[in-house]
């Protein structure tokens, strides 16, 4: 670990890319046995926050532009079926309603 604190931030972009180069996850616990800082440090400042999640998914690989954009879209696509669903669901429980008050 370094022992300027204005350092650590490309501390913890160097661990990020040795744990991506190595093939190894970026995880919070990784990142903080690598530089030899606790966790707690990691998940208050923001700033070391934020780069380790920029350099973490759920495979462990750096996101991309790209990458964010699928991530978005295949989203988009999920809340558009969902909400086509609690339509279609909507629709039927107003005739169920209906059929219900003609009785």
């Amino acid at each position: 670990m370094t022992d300027q604190p204005d350092d650590l931030p490309s501390t913890v972009r160097d661990a990020c890319a040795d744990l991506i180069r190595a093939g190894e996850h970026v995880t919070f616990t990784a990142i903080a046995a690598r530089i030899g800082l606790s966790r707690t440090t990691l998940y208050r400042r923001r700033d070391l926050r934020q780069i380790i999640e920029q350099h973490r998914d759920s495979d462990g690989e750096t996101l991309t532009l790209t990458g964010v954009a699928t991530q978005i879209d295949q989203l988009r696509q999920a809340l558009e079926a969902i909400a086509a669903n609690v339509r279609r669901h909507e629709e039927h429980l107003r005739t169920l309603r209906r059929t219900e008050r003609a009785r």
